[in-house]
């Protein structure tokens, strides 16, 4: 059995604890008003208010010192105290010079206000007339109901004060607003097991005092850092969860509240009827609080009454670039994110995308997002279009159908849309002066007017929309022509070849009419037709893969023999020297890699004079076979070696087509090989072509020593 003295003991032991903690937070406050009395512009309009709740702060710790708890004066220092803190955070919260600032504070502050002038009345009523001992325990446990109340809407507005302040506007309020939330704080806590013990929890009453030191503590870290220009910029979002939690807050103690009501006065059922209201309220929070129109309509109400604008424009902006520059592979079609960028503006949960097109006298359908099948034509008037772009207008639907607003003579919304309830407004595209588009917006779900902010943003929205648009637009356009510049490369390829046929066909019949009856001449001109219909051949071929690639099929080819067949080409010619030939086998085809040095070889004779030689050569170089074309000829300067000798249709030769080299280029790089040019003007030029070896062979060096 415990002594019986341990009760009395215990006891002296928290009153002593209340005392001395209670004194201390007295004289800290105390001291810290008259350090604080010259240095109030630290607290900027705060100053003189954190000076008075100071003050009574002291005051209500020495009456909590003396154990005055449960007294009428400890509960009009306790009210003094908090209306007084609550007005710091007013003032904290006007410190920016706005008065629109502090707008949105006054009615949960008023509330607040009326919870302790409430409270205060209570007691004042109960002193004077006197009560019986029920409803003595009724008043109190409504007087810890109501500070319950008054802990949470203070921890809110303090949690709105530092969260909707700006970045500089935070270090300023870092240690009022913590010093702040530890009274109400450890307030909660306190009457929270109040309410749930029914009882007063005298132990933890006893260490309120350490709640107000660190108040103190916290205010003079702050005001001796010095103080910054407050400028609050309250977040949407920090506001809209804040208020949604003080709703859902309010409903549970509303909840609470009407279930103590009716297990009081619901007699024999009083559990029954408690039970059943509980679960009714929750069903109906169930249902009601996820609503989306509830929550579109808080959002309305907030942005309306707390913010200067509508928008938060760094959201609006960070959201719209996310939709339009989502394009991975399971992203919507251009169109319908144009739509979906602008819709989310308004919260509209469909659109349609009209487009103007070269063909069509007005923007038509181009794209629809969230929207069913379209009734009508579905096209914008010219003359309606026309003054959308011309006045930068936003139509609203509901204004055009109640012929609320004035149009010009012969200008007139289109009927489908006039038709159509889903309709709510119309927002022109336009793109320096000319009207790319339209975006045709649906009813949000909680349909309000526009204004001249909603106007000012959709128009700057529908710009930039409108450019996105003529870029895309501008890229369909170039790989349209990059397409025909193909088809173009390939007829300009064709005609290089066929004017290399038509020239020894020419030749060809001319040297008939002189050695038809000569069987040599015959028998040469029979091979000379076959190699040519071999190149038709080729050609056609070719024709059909140019663009992805222009060669044949890559394949083991005998090196030396394409190097040697080059050289048979030009059989009548004396210039042309097979200077060097090694037994080599590379990978390449076969008819690419001879064509490429037969246009070289014909080069290099058409820029050498009489006499002087053309040397071919074939080596192995690393992993690559090196095929080589020199000559003595002109030669070619550095410039233009850089700047046109691979430049497609630029030729120096009269009547030339000016794609051979840059046809030789390509053919080379298609066969996974490289083409480069050396040349001295005067000295003459070297060509270097070089093509993988075949993989066998360019493992074993060795086998590439013997001269053929």
């Amino acid at each position: 059995m415990p002594h019986p003295a341990m009760p009395q003991l215990a006891a002296d032991f928290w009153s002593m604890t209340a005392l001395v903690l209670h004194v201390t937070a007295a004289i800290a406050a105390v001291t810290l008003a008259m350090w604080l009395r010259p240095r109030a512009d630290r607290l900027g309009t705060a100053g003189a208010a954190t000076i008075a709740a100071l003050v009574a702060s002291a005051l209500w710790s020495l009456a909590e010192a003396i154990e005055l708890h449960g007294s009428l004066a400890t509960t009009i220092l306790e009210a003094a105290r908090n209306l007084l803190w609550l007005l710091v955070i007013y003032r904290l919260f006007g410190a920016d010079g706005r008065k629109d600032s502090v707008a949105p504070i006054r009615p949960v502050l008023l509330a607040l206000v009326f919870v302790e002038l409430m409270l205060l009345g209570i007691d004042l009523v109960l002193a004077r007339v006197g009560a019986d001992l029920e409803l003595e325990n009724m008043a109190a446990f409504l007087g810890v109901m109501l500070r319950l109340l008054v802990s949470v809407g203070a921890l809110v507005l303090v949690h709105n004060l530092y969260g909707g302040a700006s970045r500089d506007a935070r270090r300023s309020l870092r240690w009022p607003a913590a010093g702040l939330a530890a009274i109400w704080i450890f307030d909660l806590n306190l009457y929270t097991v109040a309410y749930l013990a029914g009882t007063w929890p005298r132990e933890i009453a006893a260490l309120r005092g350490l709640a107000t030191i660190a108040l103190v503590s916290l205010f003079a870290i702050g005001a001796s850092h010095g103080r910054d220009a407050l400028r609050l910029r309250p977040s949407r979002a920090v506001t809209f969860q804040t208020f949604s939690l003080l709703l859902i807050g309010m409903y549970l103690v509303g909840m609470v509240l009407i279930a103590q009501w009716l297990a009081f006065a619901g007699g024999d059922f009083a559990r029954l009827i408690e039970l059943g209201f509980l679960t009714l309220a929750s069903a109906v929070a169930l249902v009601v609080l996820p609503s989306r129109k509830l929550r579109g309509w808080l959002k309305v109400m907030l942005t309306k009454h707390l913010f200067q604008h509508r928008y938060d424009y760094r959201e609006e902006w960070l959201r719209f670039t996310r939709t339009i520059g989502n394009t991975g592979s399971q992203a919507p079609p251009l169109g319908e994110r144009v739509v979906q960028a602008l819709a989310d503006v308004t919260g509209s949960p469909s659109g349609l995308l009209l487009l103007c097109d070269d063909g069509a006298e007005g923007p038509a359908l181009a794209a629809r997002w969230n929207w069913s099948a379209v009734s009508g034509p579905a096209t914008l008037e010219p003359t309606f279009a026309a003054f959308l772009a011309r006045e930068s207008f936003v139509a609203e639907m509901d204004e055009l159908r109640a012929g609320r607003t004035a149009m010009p003579p012969g200008v007139a919304a289109p009927d489908w849309l006039l038709d159509d309830p889903r309709a709510w407004a119309i927002v022109p595209l336009i793109h320096y002066d000319r009207l790319v588009g339209a975006v045709v917006l649906s009813q949000p779900e909680l349909t309000r007017k526009l204004d001249w902010e909603d106007f000012d943003l959709l128009r700057v929205v529908g710009q930039q929309l409108a450019s996105y648009l003529a870029e895309n637009a501008t890229q369909e356009a170039l790989a349209e022509a990059s397409r025909f510049d193909d088809f173009h490369r390939r007829i300009a390829f064709v005609m290089h070849d066929i004017k290399n046929l038509a020239s020894q066909f020419s030749l060809l019949a001319r040297n008939a009419e002189l050695h038809a009856e000569k069987k040599a001449f015959r028998d040469d001109m029979i091979v000379t037709l076959r190699s040519s219909s071999e190149k038709l051949n080729a050609m056609i071929a070719r024709l059909s893969r140019y663009g992805s690639g222009g060669v044949d099929r890559i394949e083991d080819v005998a090196a030396d023999q394409v190097a040697r067949a080059v050289v048979a080409r030009f059989a009548g010619n004396s210039q042309v020297v097979l200077a060097e030939c090694r037994p080599l086998r590379a990978m390449a085809s076969r008819h690419s890699l001879e064509q490429v040095l037969v246009h070289l070889v014909q080069n290099a004779l058409d820029a050498s004079a009489n006499g002087h030689p053309v040397f071919l050569s074939l080596v192995a170089e690393g992993h690559t076979a090196r095929f080589e074309v020199v000559d003595s000829g002109s030669g070619m300067s550095p410039e233009f070696v850089r700047t046109r000798l691979f430049k497609p249709f630029v030729s120096t030769k009269s009547g030339g087509f000016g794609i051979g080299a840059f046809e030789a280029r390509e053919l080379v790089r298609a066969m996974r090989g490289s083409l480069e040019v050396d040349s001295r003007e005067g000295i003459g030029s070297r060509f270097v072509v070089r093509v993988p070896l075949q993989a066998e062979q360019a493992a074993d060096p060795t086998r590439n020593q013997e001269v053929a």
